[in-house]
């Protein structure tokens, strides 16, 4: 067996994977590799974040799925430090396309790959990189929060989230584009998801993450916290940015005017924010999913900042509201149902808009 360079000459690195001393790390939802491989079995080491070393811990564990031509055929959480994954094993030498998915969020959750190893005389070549490329920025309904479970009465686990059935994986695989995710679940622009309207949840704000890899609860072994890991934003040049953030910030809000004109105030600074990181992409700013209360708050944000920057490249979508008679899933976040409504909404105003 011989060990293939973890590197983009050999693997296609999903999201914001990134390379760090020789190991690829997965923070954040939808981080992974995928490539085509011709042989009879090869292995995929993966080392899990110090989550995996407490016992009965499946709400924190990373969850990761495998796929071999499309078909998955791993789904698993990785509660043991190191995990060997042993993939596409057959009796006679053939080319599987091969990916490998972090389906869990940063925030709770951490992974890396540490090695992969194939047969002396096998190789491996990155998957085809597409045209098109897409950045969503969002919350827990970006992260395919809960999706699994349709108990809204259940609580958040990593075993229950997978980001492939939430909308932003979806709307990327139905428009043929390469994806990036900055996703947490409870995050906001002002305020995190809060229970008290008059205790701001501070901490979880994606803005001062977004440069990041993310804030995470979790920790890998020798790196450091992933907040302290810059992202180099000239790796993934998105067409489009998409921002799904509001929903948190409403428990926050409620219907106090001020609360919304502050929240108006700093996303339209985080626009520009984005632009100045993205300034290729045209910007879809999108709510309504799991409420609509602060989409009118996200126009004016919008209408400020183009205003004051001329920048016309945004658009807003406002999304259809999930049907509580159809049903939810834990904590009262969306159907993969509803999932697929705003799918079919998003990919119309983005085809219509960039002409795709």
């Amino acid at each position: 067996m011989k060990r293939i360079e973890l590197n983009e000459q050999n693997l296609k690195l999903l999201g914001r994977t990134l390379h760090y001393e020789g190991r690829l790390l997965l923070s954040l939802s939808g981080t992974g590799v995928e490539f085509d491989y011709t042989g009879c079995g090869l292995d995929i080491t993966l080392r899990a974040g110090s989550a995996s070393e407490i016992p009965d811990n499946d709400a924190n564990y990373a969850r990761i799925a495998v796929y071999v031509d499309d078909t998955r055929v791993i789904d698993m959480q990785l509660s043991s430090s190191v995990t060997v994954l042993h993939i596409a094993k057959s009796d006679t030498v053939r080319t599987s396309r091969i990916r490998l998915i972090k389906l869990s969020e940063v925030a709770m959750s951490l992974a890396c790959i540490t090695q992969i190893e194939i047969g002396d005389d096998e190789s491996v070549t990155p998957a085809p990189v597409s045209d098109l490329k897409i950045e969503f920025i969002g919350d827990s309904i970006t992260c395919g929060y809960g999706v699994d479970d349709e108990d809204p009465l259940h609580p958040f686990k990593t075993a229950t989230e997978d980001v492939t059935r939430a909308y932003a994986y979806k709307t990327a695989m139905q428009l043929g584009a390469d994806y990036s995710m900055f996703s947490a679940s409870g995050y906001g622009i002002i305020s995190g998801y809060t229970d008290d309207p008059e205790k701001r949840n501070e901490p979880e704000l994606i803005p001062p993450y977004y440069e990041s890899m993310g804030l995470s609860h979790d920790s890998l072994p020798d790196m450091p916290d992933t907040r302290d890991i810059k992202w180099d934003f000239n790796r993934f040049r998105p067409d489009v940015v998409v921002i799904n953030l509001g929903t948190n910030d409403d428990s926050f809000c409620q219907d106090d005017k001020n609360k919304q004109e502050e929240f108006t105030e700093r996303y339209a600074r985080f626009l520009k924010v984005v632009r100045g990181l993205n300034p290729d992409a045209h910007i879809f700013c999108i709510l309504g999913l799991m409420g609509d209360r602060l989409y009118p708050s996200v126009c004016d944000a919008v209408a400020k900042y183009s205003a004051k920057t001329g920048d016309k490249r945004i658009t807003t979508v406002h999304l259809t509201e999930q049907d509580g008679e159809v049903g939810y899933v834990s904590d009262y976040h969306p159907l993969e149902s509803a999932h697929d409504i705003a799918v079919t909404e998003l990919t119309e105003s983005i085809r219509t808009t960039m002409g795709w």
